[in-house]
């Protein structure tokens, strides 16, 4: 087994990484593999200089790669090579000094609450499986701001009605428990008398009309159709609905720490993208409240 094998074996046994994340690190370290094969006839990838990641950078920058795009792609590259150090083919990372290309601060705007209010009322519930299917989407995305992976893979036994909760599988197979709001729970058995007359063997939630799991694009292709209705914002996709249940949380007053549990991070700082629209809010009330300020 080469060493690209191995530590692509490493990611999915013992990091538990996803089909897709793997995939994506292979094609970055066979893309530096195959430069440095045809620059430098450099064979073995385990020998590769800084110099040489380097000139690899550098041709992806003239080739218009974004600078987010180069910057993933060298986080694959450090893992590979922390992986190599570990199991001890190498003893120093060649990218261990290497400073991530500069990138532009992307700021996402979330949907407000009254363009999601919209799109629950305008999600006519004319008694059919699709429309009781897409609402509770709609529902389970703001209600609980899951990933769309997530919500793909929920099954009927993710669910607890006793204890008005939802079991959740998030990245490399954590599980948490997120709580149903009787709204949800509504919807959830609205869509259930539906998905009982439907013929499948399936024990996910969500599935098609033919009986089949849902996939990726049929819930982007759901969240963009109806919040294109009422929405003008660039972008209407899953994320922006789970990036508007943080943010919506945050400008209620709720601490980081928890928003973080339900939203599944690892991590504060993964979190802290979603203040920034809680600190205007912030702001907003401040100017308004404070008996010093100029209000206009």
């Amino acid at each position: 087994m080469n060493l690209i094998d191995s530590f692509l074996e490493y990611l999915l046994l013992e990091k538990k990484y996803s089909s897709h994340t793997i995939k994506a690190y292979e094609s970055d370290l066979i893309s530096l593999q195959d430069f440095c094969k045809e620059t430098y006839q450099q064979e073995k990838i385990s020998e590769i200089h800084y110099s040489q990641i380097r000139s690899w950078i550098v041709y992806l920058v003239e080739a218009k790669v974004s600078n987010r795009s180069i910057n993933r792609k060298i986080s694959s590259l450090k893992s590979f090579y922390k992986y190599l150090q570990k199991i001890k083919i190498i003893q120093n990372n060649p990218l261990s000094s290497h400073k991530a290309l500069k990138t532009p601060k992307k700021i996402q705007v979330p949907f407000s609450i009254k363009e999601v209010n919209e799109v629950l009322s305008n999600i006519t519930l004319n008694d059919s499986f699709e429309s009781s299917r897409n609402k509770l989407i709609v529902e389970l995305f703001y209600s609980t701001g899951m990933r769309r992976a997530e919500l793909i893979q929920l099954k009927i036994s993710s669910l607890n009605f006793s204890e008005k909760q939802l079991k959740v599988i998030g990245k490399r197979n954590k599980e948490r428990l997120l709580p149903l709001l009787p709204s949800v729970i509504k919807s959830l058995h609205s869509y259930m008398k539906h998905r009982d007359l439907i013929c499948s063997a399936e024990d996910y939630l969500l599935l098609t009309s033919k009986g089949n799991k849902i996939y990726e694009t049929l819930v982007y292709r759901v969240i963009n159709n109806y919040f294109s209705e009422v929405s003008s914002k660039l972008k209407k996709s899953p994320h922006i609905l789970r990036h508007s249940f943080a943010s919506h949380l945050l400008n209620e007053g709720a601490d980081l720490n928890s928003v973080k549990e339900l939203l599944g991070h690892s991590s504060l700082a993964s979190t802290q993208v979603y203040t920034h629209n809680s600190l205007e809010q912030i702001k907003k009330v401040y100017k308004q409240a404070h008996p010093r300020s100029t209000k206009k």
